[in-house]
């Protein structure tokens, strides 16, 4: 893969309306694919098959463009932003087609099962430009946004190290893959760090959506004594905090927590006065996705760049809900997320 420029952009991810980033592309980057400043800017996403109210990224990415539409008096529809979702993986270049055919500014293709896809029709429609989330597609109108997820999700794994009592922990994946790998590969050497003599159980739901799947699999894991599961699955997902809840329902006294993950997910753990959710691993997807929309209307598209968001760009970390984290614990995470942005500790991401 031909690379030609990485980005280091800082995010503030507790400023709702975002901070607009400082880098852009070159002056030729800008006469080739961003153009001038253009008034009435639209913009519109594809969602992957989870669907744009997974309580994940693509809902993060939704949000983030409903911001971008609201800051700029656009409506929803044709001509301000909108979105298009899929059911299947058949439905992702038909569309993207589409909403280059309605005429949208800025197209997003969210989630790395989009590569593919934006990757033909981008190479169709070069006049268009588009972007892509959580994968990088080497043409000169895609621009496209990647994340550091190892190193956040190291820092959660550190919270699970050292808040299990049983020391067996859990990760349910969705579809299993290099993207989702860094999380993995985050978590565990996360735990392993704080807690040497805590064992991992690893298992892949092999979906994004099922969250019955999600489910059935976090129950096995509780059954076979962990007490901490983190979730990268998306939709699935939805199912461990289902499985979290109803065995904390039926006993109380037993630990049952989930971690969440890119987006706060403190929300999914509510059970009848208690909360299963012990905190999530953010990304700034909403605030990444306004910021390039923001770029974009402004004539800096990045066309044919990779931006990339990390701990030191304040692009990934643990979610500001953390109520059910100890103060020891909120500590330590500190001390580790410091060593990191120092460079003291690499985080390996396969």
């Amino acid at each position: 893969m031909n690379v030609k420029k990485r980005l280091g952009l800082t995010l503030s991810l507790v400023l709702a309306a975002g901070t607009l980033l400082s880098a852009c592309g070159s002056s030729e980057d800008k006469d080739k694919a961003g153009g001038d400043k253009k008034e009435g800017f639209s913009v519109a996403m594809v969602t992957d098959t989870g669907g744009v109210d997974d309580k994940s990224f693509n809902q993060s990415a939704w949000e983030g463009i409903q911001s971008f539409g609201e800051d700029n008096g656009l409506e929803k529809g044709t001509g301000g932003f909108d979105y298009l979702q899929s059911q299947s993986d058949a439905d992702y270049e038909t569309n993207l087609n589409k909403l280059v055919r309605q005429k949208f500014d800025l197209v997003y293709g969210i989630g790395y099962l989009m590569t593919d896809a934006v990757t033909k029709i981008a190479d169709q429609q070069k006049d268009a430009k588009f972007a892509i989330v959580d994968s990088v597609v080497d043409k000169p109108n895609v621009a496209s946004i990647t994340f550091k997820e190892h190193e956040g999700s190291y820092l959660v794994g550190v919270a699970a190290g050292l808040s299990t009592k049983s020391n067996k922990v859990g990760f349910v994946g969705g579809i299993e893959g290099s993207l989702i790998k860094k999380f993995e590969v985050g978590f565990v050497e996360g735990v392993k760090a704080a807690n040497p003599d805590a064992e991992v159980i690893v298992q892949y739901a092999g979906t994004f959506s099922d969250a019955a799947k999600g489910q059935q699999v976090a129950e096995i894991m509780y059954g076979q004594g962990a007490d901490v599961i983190y979730h990268a699955a998306g939709g699935a997902g939805n199912g461990v905090f289902t499985a979290a809840v109803d065995l904390k329902t039926k006993n109380p006294d037993k630990d049952a927590w989930v971690i969440g993950v890119d987006r706060d997910q403190h929300e999914l753990g509510e059970g009848d006065g208690f909360n299963v959710t012990l905190t999530s691993m953010v990304k700034g997807v909403d605030v990444a996705v306004k910021d390039l929309a923001e770029k974009s209307k402004n004539g800096d598209f990045p066309g044919g760049e990779i931006i990339e968001y990390g701990l030191k760009e304040n692009g990934v970390g643990i979610a500001p809900t953390q109520d059910n984290l100890s103060e020891e614990v909120i500590a330590k995470v500190d001390e580790y997320k410091q060593k990191i942005i120092d460079g003291e500790i690499k985080v390996p991401f396969e």
